[in-house]
Order: C-alpha cells, then structure tokens, then sequence
C-alpha cells in the first residue's frame, strides 16, 4: 500500500526558496495533476489508519486539506467541514490565528458545535503551526477529537496531542526520501 503516494513523492521536482528546500506534489500543491487513483490511495489509507468510531465529522483546513477530505468522506459517508481562510461570520463561527514556518494568517472554524466526535485531516505537518491552531479551536468548541492524522510529516513538530502520518519524508536539494511509513 501507498505505492502510487511514495513514488509520487520521490519523483516530484524540488524548488529552493531561500535556504528551504520546497517539494511540488499533487497532494500537498494541487499540481501538476492530481490523480484520482492517488486520492483514492490516501483516502484508503487513512480509513486504515484513522479511528472512525463514532466520527460526526472530519476537520479539514484550506486549502490543500480539501481534497483529501473529500476524498475521505466520500468512501466513509462522514461529513466534511473546512476551516476557510476568510470569516463567514455565522454564529459560533471561531477566528483562529495560525502561523507556519512559511506564512502568517487568520482561518475560521465553523459547522462544528460541543460534543461532536472529529477526525481532523491534513496534507502535511511540518511546522505544526496550522494544525496547532485548528486543534486548539476544536478545543474551545468543545469537540471531542477522535484522531489526527496527515498523509506528510516533514521534521519534528510538536502537537499536544498524538498524531498519525501516512509517510515521513526528508528533503534535500536532490529530492524527497521517504524515511517511513504507517504500514
């Protein structure tokens, strides 16, 4: 299993912005194409891996969380929610400040209410930054969060919580090595 994601991976071209060695792939960019067979393969994979027991909904962030949990709801018949990148201002809507290696922002968590069971879903983890913030939301809304997992780990970011990955990776300027795998 995850053949189609680890090939993907160590065949996607890599560009340097500053000192940071930057990997273009499908799941994490949307770019060049994104195969249905591939979706199809992490979305799998994360039914796997992922406690589904109970879930209400599955926790996703824009942009690059949007595909792949959709991709997962579709084959769970679990709903999706998607924290934006732009305010809604709907009741109970929760603005969550998030700051990344890379970028500085504002997202907003709405559609989740106290006591709904979560999976939150992403494409990569990294620095944390984003996934920090969405799980501290979930916490002021009183959700229960079931699991977290990301199809990437890049590095060692902390989280206050456990969290599962589908592959780990390291990057150099001569490409993506992947170093382990959930399976």
């Amino acid at each position: 299993m995850l053949q189609k994601l680890i090939k993907s991976l160590e065949t996607c071209p890599i560009v340097k912005r500053g000192e940071y060695n930057y990997f273009i792939h499908p799941i994490t960019d949307g770019v060049p194409i994104v195969e249905p067979s591939l979706l199809r393969e992490v979305a799998a994979s994360f039914v796997r891996v992922l406690d589904l027991e109970g879930v209400d909904k599955i926790v996703v962030a824009e942009a690059m969380g949007i595909h792949i949990g959709v991709a997962l709801s579709l084959i769970t018949d679990i709903p999706i929610t998607i924290v934006r990148k732009r305010p809604y201002q709907l009741p109970g809507e929760v603005p969550i400040h998030q700051s990344t290696g890379y970028s500085k922002g504002e997202l907003y968590l709405n559609g989740v209410e106290a006591g709904d069971r979560v999976v939150v879903i992403d494409d990569v983890l990294s620095t944390g930054g984003t996934m920090r913030a969405v799980l501290a939301a979930l916490e002021t809304k009183g959700a229960d969060v079931a699991d977290v997992c990301v199809v990437i780990k890049r590095g060692d970011a902390p989280l206050s919580r456990p969290y599962k990955y589908l592959v780990e990776i390291e990057v150099t300027g001569t490409g993506v090595h992947v170093r382990n795998t959930c399976f």
